[in-house]
This record gives structure tokens, C-alpha cells and sequence, in this order.
């Protein structure tokens, strides 16, 4: 026979040969998805290529047989297979008839006949994929035994219970039963199995199985797990399908009755009821004239527009924000002075001052009859009470507390709200607020005011300006509501924890109440009386289970919680007593032993200490002074470090990441060290062909202000004298170069690093001696603090008095006494 050549679009009939035996040799066309089973006609589609070239070859044989084998890996490269990559057992299948495709290669109908086993290469070297194959026949239908009769009607009567749930495999059985019969098992398994969702492997271990009682077991098997899956499927889809019927019934029936009601007068449409809604709410609000007159044209707007309409959820959304306002209602507000003063002792130890600044301003509002404009600004340290203190002001006069933060906020709109041209537009915080209290004269807190951002989208600490200004809150001008908003009679607490990231537009406008931080003696009091009873409570423990000693509390303070606030110590009691839960709980013992928690075995619970004491004790190394800083997080002890080294010349070179202002204080330093040397050193050379270093430790921190100035001249007389400062003397204070002390910012705070560190002396300047007169006995208790005006008393006070010192007079200056602001 000659061979053929397959002509685009050319369909036709390959004809029949009459019975000609099989070849011991067949082209191998490998199958990646599922393997064919004996008794099926199938399509298979061959690309252009090497399997196309064997389709042709096949084609012009005489017995039109190519042989297919499932490939064992699925995602295996049909072009690069060996016969090692295939499973040895498949199916021999016959060309019934080839359909070119337009695109190249060709779709072709096969007979699948009989199953075929590889046995080993070809003869000869093929140039495409060949192998030499055995056939199994199946046994002749006279030789089949009763089990496999039942076994075939099993599988008939399991394939008619499948069709109930899936009809689409009706037309396959009559295909079947039109060729054979039940009494044919072989054939059946192999039918039964290629109806089921099996995977491949599942379905070529029963082409694999050469004895029919294996292979129809197997069949068997998988057709019933076919069809439980058929059986869940159908459940689903059942449920599914009557969720949706009952859905739709319900939404057909409620339309039905809203309709009738519609008719009958029982119930109005959505627009009525909106609009029923709005003039409800305005009956319990006295609203401004030009608010009422903006209402009452969108009601009408609203009238006239359809439901479906985009327009009508912006107006009615618009509409629902002006209506909730609560216009013209107020919180009754409460001015008793004692119960304000009880309030505030229950809720805050100490603070004593901040606690006398709020009954002021009770007492100023009672006479006024109401606490209005007012703009208090809390700033202090994190976890010294701000917040908490804004609540309790608010629960002295009886009103609502809102809080929200403005900390990284960029956007305005936060503030003044969104025009309602963008989509999902909602007013500014501030209305929100209004709406959450439902009353025009709430405590509104804005929490870490010194961490707003800027952005291209505007600039939330200049939108605040309007919003904190007394004479210009009374129009606030919200972009969404864009009607004017009374907020002169909202009561406005601010907290930051510096004042120096502030705009001073916006720190003009504030009444500021500094939180310095507390003392040891205090912390200890706020431990016993607030924080270790709430966090017993709240972790389930009485008060019979666990106590703390007053030393330990104390420990805790000094070595894991160092700071001026009490949040780390909040936190590390609060682990203390869930070690102390986790023990009660881990007891075996009924009755709960009672823990107590002793300076002694606190390391039991915390570990060992983490800070330790940061001050020299018994001797101060020459070149070393201790100072007085003030930072973020409160006062701290400051040393100031200098060392000698030989150099070609003098010079002076500074290091532990000082700022700008402070690199000045280092200059001003050396040059009054080196112009007064005569009179604190006489004879002494000025650090000749010397590299004096001054440091600052914790070179990791930022550090600057001027306030280290006579620190930085001490530590250098110190190095010039080969003398070491008093260990108990720490100081502060800017200097000029005539040696003038200037006054410096932060005292309280830097009163209670040195109280922490246990310094007994403390220098200030003189003009701070105000700031310290002011302050509460207790934190002055043992303390003896000089005020000096000039160095020349400094250095008395650190070094002693020296005889050997040159009374030289100093040099008149005829600077008028500074009014400059104190810095830090």
C-alpha cells in the first residue's frame, strides 16, 4: 500500500483490512493524562512532528495499528521519552479515520482493540518511538465463573444507580451495550472504570491487571468510590440550588407585601421613611438657621429624586450627617470642687500641681458659668499619665470623652473633612466626635499633637489652628458639612511628648501643663495603689496570693524600670504576677500558697537587673564631670569625659553625637578655659602640644542644648589640674564667654534624674532659682542646691576652695540680664 499524504481540510475513511494478524513490533504514541482501556473509540490529536511522521507511516500499513502507553511522570516531555519512561502495559489501538486540521497536524478516531505489554526494544534502530509488544486476550466468555457473573452484575447495578445522579453517561452505556453484554467481565470492568474521575494511576493499575478477578475487584472499587463522590456532589448542588429557590421565593414574597402594604396604608417606601427619619431627629435639635435652611433644600432635592439614582445616596448620606449632628444639646456640667478634687486623687498619685492647675480652671468655669475656649496641653514623658488625666478631667465636669490620635497624620481631611465631590466622602474627626458623644460640648482629646506629618495633601497642624483658636472655632467650616459648626464650647486637651516639633502658632494657643515624671517614693505609692490591684484583678489573682515588699517594689523601679513614667513598671508587674499565676496554676495543692514578692528573690521573676547605678561613687576619674540633661523620656544624669593625648599642636576635637548648639557650648568651653587659666591655674600651661578629647557617652544617643557648658569647662579644669570633681556634685547650666551662667529649661525633671541617682549637691544658675522655689517640698527634701551666677562659683563648689588661686578680677561685662527663653 502506498503511502498516504494528508491534504489540509481533507476528510476521509480509512478502510477496514480483513483479519490481519498483529505485528510483533508497533510505533509507541505515549499518553500523559489517562491511559485508553480495550472496547473504546477515541479522538486523539497529533501535533506537526515526529508522532505526525508516525501517524503517516501507520496509516500506509496494512494493519493500521500503533500501540498507546501512559507516560509515568504526567509532566514528562513526550519528545525526549525512552521506553523506561512509560508504563509496559497499554493498549493496541486501530485508525479508524484521520481529520487534517488547518493549522497543521491532525485529529484521529481510534479503535482501541486489545491491551499490549512492552517487552523490549525493537530489532532494528527505529528513527522514531518503537517496541517489541506481547497481547493479552481476555478469557472467552464460556469460561467465566459465578463470582464474576456477580461481580459484573454488581458493577451494572452500580453504574445504574450513577446514571440517576449523572445522565451523561447514558449515551456511553448504550454505545457499550450495543457492542457487548454483562457476560463479557473484562470488557465491563474496562468501561466501568474509564466512567469514573480516577487518577491515572488508579486506572492504569487496572490496565496493568492482566486476571479478570483482580481487575474487576479493582474496577468495582473505584466505581463505588465514583460513586459516593456522584452521591456528595449531588448534595451540594441540591443544597445550593434551594438556598437559591428559597431566596428568590423570599424576595418575590417580600416585594408582594411590601406592595400590598404599600396599597393598604401600612407601610411607606424607603424615601418616606428616610425622610420621616430626618425631621424626627430635628425635633430633638435646636439647629442654627443657616444649617436649617441647607436642610430643608436637600430634603427637597431629595424628594424629587429616584431611589435608583446615584445622586440620591450622596444626598441622603449628606442629609444623615447634618441631621446627627447633635445641634444645640449640651452636657449638664458638674463644677463641685471637692468631688472634682476626689475624682482626680482617685484616678493620679501625685502631681500635685497639674491636679491644682485643673481645679483652677473648674473653679474659673463655675464663676464664667462653663468651662469654654479652653486649650489645655499636656506634655510630658510617655506613661506619666496624659491621657488618663484628660479622662478624669472630663469625668470631674461630667462630660464626653473622645480621643482619637493625630500622631503620623498627613491628610487635613482628617481634620476638615472631605469634599463630598470624591467618592465615600465623610466629614473630619472633629464632627465625628459630635456625633459619637451626641453632645456639643464634649472633652475631645488630640493624643501625640508633636508627631503630625506633612504630605502633598496638606499640612493637619495648620488645619488645626482654626480648630484650636476660641475666636475662630465658633464658624468651623467643615469641607464635608460645609455649614458652620460651633466648637467654642468643646473642652480640648492636647498631649505631646515634646514641645519642640510643635508649630508655634499652634503652642501659642495651648494653656501647657508639663508632666515631669515621678520620683521613686512616688512610683512606689502608684504601684501599691493602682497598679498591682488592677492587674491582680484583671489575671484572676486575690489579693491573699500575692504581695509585693516595699524594697522590691523599689527595685524594680531602680534596676528594670528606669524612666519617668510608669509603663515599664506597669509591665514588669504585670509579668511578676503572671509567673505567680502560671505557679498557682501548675500546683497540685488546692490551697493556693501565698506569694511574696521580696527584694530577695525579685530575680526569680525579672532576671537580673538590667540597669545599674550610672554615677561614680566613692571617686570621680580626673577629667570627668557629671551634668544634667534634660530628654524626651524625662531628666537623666549626663557625664562628660575628657582625655589628653600628644599631638604636633593644641587642638580639641568633640565626639558622642553632640548637636550643633552643643559643638558650640564645647567651643565657648575651650576658649574661657583658655583665657582664664591665669586665675584658676596660674602656672599651668594650656594643654601644650596636646589632642584634648572631650566625649559625652551613649554615643549612639542624640544630644544636644547648650546647658552642658559649665559641665564641659569643669571636666576640662579637671584634666588641666590633674584633679577629680566631687563625686556628688552634679550641675547645669549655659555659659558665655566672660564665664556668666545663663538659665536652662527643665528643671523639675533634671531634679528628679539627680534625686534617681542619689546626688545630694546640685548646682542650678541663678536665675532658675524661681523655677525651683516652685517646686513641692518633697522632691527638694535632702537635697542642697546652689545657685551661682558666675563659673568662678562653680569652680569653688567642685574643686573646694583653692588658696592657690590668682585673684585676678574678672572682666565687667556690660551684658543686660538675659530674657532669652530657657532651652534644654
Amino acid at each position: 500500500m502506498e503511502e498516504e499524504h494528508f491534504e489540509d481540510g481533507e476528510d476521509f475513511n480509512l478502510p477496514l483490512p480483513m483479519t490481519i494478524e498483529s505485528p510483533e513490533e508497533l510505533f509507541v504514541i505515549p499518553l500523559t493524562r489517562r491511559p485508553f482501556f480495550p472496547g473504546m473509540a477515541a479522538p486523539v490529536l497529533i501535533e506537526p512532528g515526529p508522532y505526525y511522521e508516525v501517524l503517516k507511516s501507520v496509516a500506509a500499513s496494512d494493519h493500521k495499528q500503533l500501540g498507546l502507553f501512559l507516560t509515568k511522570n504526567e509532566d514528562a516531555d513526550i519528545y525526549k521519552l525512552k521506553l523506561d519512561d512509560m508504563h509496559n502495559v497499554g493498549v493496541v489501538a486501530r485508525i479508524l479515520r484521520i481529520l487534517p486540521i488547518e493549522q497543521g497536524g491532525a485529529q484521529v478516531i481510534l479503535n482501541m482493540e486489545k491491551r499490549a505489554e512492552i517487552t523490549g526494544a525493537p530489532s532494528k534502530k527505529a528513527k522514531y518511538l518503537k517496541a517489541k509488544v506481547r497481547y493479552h486476550e481476555d478469557q472467552p466468555p464460556s469460561k467465566v465463573n459465578k463470582v464474576l457473573k456477580a461481580y459484573s452484575i454488581s458493577i451494572i447495578s452500580t453504574i445504574k444507580e450513577l446514571l440517576k445522579l449523572n445522565p451523561l453517561f447514558k449515551e456511553e452505556l448504550q454505545i457499550f451495550l450495543s457492542h457487548s453484554d454483562f457476560t463479557e467481565p473484562g470488557k465491563l470492568a474496562d468501561f466501568a472504570v474509564a466512567l469514573t474521575t480516577a487518577s491515572r494511576e488508579e486506572l492504569q493499575e487496572v490496565l496493568s491487571a492482566f486476571k479478570l478477578q483482580h481487575r474487576i475487584d479493582k474496577a468495582l472499587a473505584l466505581l463505588k468510590k465514583e460513586l459516593d463522590l456522584s452521591k456528595l456532589q449531588s448534595s451540594i448542588t441540591s443544597k445550593i440550588e434551594g438556598s437559591i429557590n428559597k431566596t428568590q421565593r423570599e424576595f418575590f414574597l417580600r416585594e408582594q407585601l411590601k406592595t400590598i402594604k404599600k396599597e393598604l396604608g401600612l407601610e411607606k417606601d424607603d424615601k418616606t421613611c428616610d425622610v420621616e427619619k430626618f425631621n424626627k431627629r430635628l425635633k430633638d435639635r435646636e439647629v442654627p438657621g443657616d444649617v436649617f435652611k441647607v436642610i430643608q433644600e436637600e430634603l427637597d432635592k431629595l424628594n424629587v429624586l429616584e431611589i435608583q439614582s446615584a445622586e440620591y445616596s450622596v444626598c441622603r448620606n449628606y442629609l444623615d450627617w447634618l441631621t446627627i449632628v447633635p445641634w444645640g444639646k449640651f452636657s449638664e456640667e458638674h463644677h463641685d470642687i471637692k468631688e472634682a478634687h476626689k475624682i482626680l486623687d482617685e484616678d493620679h498619685y501625685g502631681l500635685t500641681d497639674i491636679k491644682e492647675r485643673i481645679l483652677e480652671f473648674i473653679s474659673v468655669g463655675k464663676l464664667s458659668g462653663g468651662v469654654k475656649g479652653s486649650i489645655i496641653g499636656l506634655v510630658g514623658p510617655p506613661g506619666a499619665g496624659k491621657t488618663s488625666i484628660g479622662k478624669s478631667i472630663a469625668r470631674s465636669l461630667g462630660r464626653k470623652f473622645y480621643r482619637f490620635s493625630v500622631g503620623g497624620m498627613r491628610d487635613e481631611a482628617e481634620i476638615k473633612g472631605h469634599r463630598r465631590t470624591y467618592i465615600g466622602a465623610m466629614p473630619g474627626k472633629l464632627v465625628q466626635a459630635l456625633k459619637s458623644c451626641e453632645t456639643m460640648n464634649p472633652v475631645i482629646m488630640l493624643d501625640e499633637v508633636d508627631k503630625m506629618g506633612q504630605s502633598y495633601q496638606g499640612d493637619p497642624a495648620s488645619a488645626l489652628l482654626e480648630v484650636l483658636d476660641p475666636e475662630q472655632n465658633k464658624d468651623f467650616l467643615d469641607h464635608y458639612l460645609d455649614v458652620r459648626c460651633d466648637l467654642s464650647n468643646v473642652l480640648f486637651v492636647i498631649t505631646a511628648n515634646v514641645l519642640d516639633t510643635i508649630p508655634e502658632p499652634l503652642k501659642d494657643r495651648m494653656d501647657i501643663l508639663r508632666l515631669s515624671g515621678y520620683i521613686t517614693e512616688e512610683k512606689v505609692q502608684i504601684a501599691k495603689k493602682y497598679l498591682i490591684p488592677r492587674h491582680r484583678k484583671d489575671m484572676g489573682l486575690k489579693t491573699s496570693d500575692v504581695t509585693f515588699s516595699d524594697k522590691a517594689l523599689t527595685s524594680i523601679i531602680e534596676g528594670y524600670a528606669r524612666e519617668a513614667g510608669v509603663r515599664s513598671l506597669e509591665n514588669n508587674i504585670k509579668k511578676v504576677l503572671r509567673k505567680v499565676a502560671r505557679k498557682i496554676v501548675e500546683s497540685k495543692s488546692k490551697r493556693r500558697s501565698k506569694t511574696q514578692i521580696t527584694d530577695s528573690n525579685l530575680s526569680e521573676y525579672l532576671g537580673k537587673p538590667i540597669f545599674t547605678s550610672d554615677r561614680f561613687h566613692s571617686k570621680t576619674p580626673i577629667g570627668v564631670s557629671m551634668g544634667l540633661a534634660w530628654t524626651a523620656l524625662g531628666g537623666a544624669t549626663l557625664y562628660i569625659e575628657t582625655l589628653e593625648a600628644p599631638a604636633e599642636k593644641t587642638s580639641v576635637r568633640l565626639t558622642g553625637q553632640a548637636g550643633d548648639v552643643m559643638k558650640e557650648s564645647a567651643q565657648i568651653a575651650w576658649s574661657f578655659v583658655g583665657e582664664s587659666i591665669d586665675r584658676f591655674a596660674p602656672g599651668t600651661p594650656f594643654f601644650p602640644e596636646k589632642n584634648v578629647h572631650i566625649h559625652i557617652p551613649e554615643g549612639a544617643t542624640p544630644k544636644d542644648g547648650p546647658s552642658a557648658g559649665i559641665t564641659m569647662i569643669t571636666a576640662l579644669f579637671s584634666l588641666l589640674l590633674k584633679k577629680p570633681v566631687n563625686p556628688d556634685v552634679a550641675m547645669t547650666g549655659e555659659v558665655t564667654l566672660t564665664g556668666k551662667v545663663l538659665p536652662i529649661g527643665g528643671v523639675k525633671e533634671k531634679l528628679i534624674a539627680a534625686r534617681r541617682s542619689k546626688i545630694k549637691t546640685l548646682i542650678f544658675p541663678h536665675e532658675n532659682q524661681r523655677d525651683y522655689d516652685e517646686l513641692p517640698n518633697y522632691l527638694k527634701k535632702g537635697l542642697k542646691v546652689h545657685f551661682v551666677h558666675h563659673y568662678d562659683e562653680v569652680f569653688e563648689i567642685a574643686f573646694g576652695k583653692t588658696s592657690e588661686r590668682k585673684k585676678i578680677p574678672r572682666k565687667k561685662t556690660t551684658a543686660k540680664k538675659s530674657t532669652r527663653k530657657k532651652n534644654r
